[in-house]
């Protein structure tokens, strides 16, 4: 009894601290019924009764043939007969892969049954590309020639573009607040020669008046182009002077009713696109074009409805320094009647809704300003007849 137990305990394997290389294939084999050390103790006599359920009596019971206290017993060399039989482990489905042999020194805490982290994601703004399973980025994240040379033609590309984008824009700017090209300048000063008058000057003009209604002015007298010698209050010609006077061009014009009557004029500058460009600044900033004091003067016309139109009837007027050309457009406004005005105000102050006074009522201010605005548009498009062919 007790060699047989020894026997069994040293079949027992011991399991070493790490663990093997491969997996155990086989199924342990089954535990003692006894543990190791208690082959002394007899194991608990079975009654004969109950042979297949195996449950042992509290008290041995005596055999009766045998004599008393005897107890029947299993022969000697058979190991002790446990009441059920262990469950055996369950094989797996398919052997786990062996793993490999390491090649080499192992970093510490890496062992056959730990796994290796896993690759990181592939992150689309890495310019290098995705690393293959070894750890080197191989050819994913490498820029061809090719691709590199057209990346390099569109730089330069954009970049001449930008530059002659700006260039471009320096030279000739806009037409709001950059003037033409010299040549240009120098066209526009003479081009009043060859320009019908009937294009400069229409003989009919529309726009309109308060509250948006159609106005018609007709022209009733042209005045023979001149120096700009009076056409001024003193006080505007001086602001006037820094761009000189090569020539003055005026007409008047009525209102479908006859009851006020406007003189526009167009004074053709000597300076060029600088010059013309502080003076159009400086009437903005210190607001010389509302000044009661630097006012045009009319071209009364005899045999007209102008005829009465003087000094003391204007009403309104506009005074407009451009940039795109030597040009300067003004208008100046009264009654037909000739009566006096004693507040005249600029057409921006009388075109305004709620205005009160009386050039703003009769609608003076939006013939002054309409008319303006219809002059400037046909002298532009004069000097678009006379550019020279490219």
């Amino acid at each position: 009894m007790q060699v047989s137990t020894e026997a069994e305990q040293t079949h027992i394997p011991r399991i070493p601290p790490p663990r093997p290389a491969h997996p155990p294939h086989t199924a342990p084999p089954p535990r003692p019924a006894a543990p190791p050390g208690a082959a002394a103790k007899a194991a608990p006599p079975i009654d004969p009764d109950t042979p297949i359920l195996g449950v042992p009596l509290r008290t041995p019971r005596a055999n009766p043939g045998a004599g008393a206290g005897i107890s029947r017993a299993r022969p000697t060399g058979l190991p002790p007969r446990s009441a059920t039989a262990p469950p055996a482990a369950p094989r797996p489905a398919t052997a786990p892969p062996a793993a490999p042999a390491p090649r080499g020194p192992q970093p510490a805490g890496f062992g056959p049954w730990r796994r290796p982290d896993p690759a990181p994601a592939y992150d689309p703004y890495d310019s290098t590309g995705p690393r293959d399973s070894t750890g080197s980025r191989g050819t994913a994240g490498r820029r061809g020639p090719g691709r590199v040379a057209a990346a390099a033609a569109c730089l330069v590309l954009g970049l001449g573009l930008l530059g002659g984008a700006a260039a471009g824009s320096w030279l000739t700017g806009d037409s709001g607040s950059r003037p033409a090209a010299a040549d240009g300048y120098a066209r526009a000063r003479t081009a009043w020669h060859s320009v019908p008058v009937d294009d400069l000057f229409p003989r009919t003009l529309r726009g309109h008046g308060p509250g948006g209604a159609d106005r018609t002015w007709t022209r009733i007298a042209v005045a023979p182009d001149s120096s700009c010698g009076g056409a001024f209050d003193p006080l505007l010609a001086k602001a006037l002077s820094p761009v000189g006077c090569k020539r003055l061009l005026r007409a008047t014009y009525t209102d479908a009713t006859s009851t006020s009557v406007t003189t526009v004029g167009l004074l053709v500058a000597k300076a060029g696109p600088g010059t013309m460009r502080g003076l159009s600044e400086r009437f903005d900033s210190e607001g010389l074009g509302e000044r009661a004091d630097l006012m045009p003067r009319p071209y009364a016309a005899k045999g007209t409805a102008a005829a009465d139109f003087g000094d003391a009837q204007r009403a309104s007027w506009r005074i407009k320094v451009l940039t795109d050309a030597p040009a300067v457009v003004y208008t100046v406004t009264g009654f037909a009647d000739g009566r006096k005005v004693t507040a005249p105000q600029p057409a921006g102050e009388a075109t305004r809704r709620g205005a009160t006074t009386a050039p703003a009522q009769a609608g003076l201010g939006h013939d002054a300003r309409g008319i303006a605005d219809e002059i400037e548009r046909a002298f532009h498009r004069a000097l678009a007849k006379t550019e020279a062919p490219r």
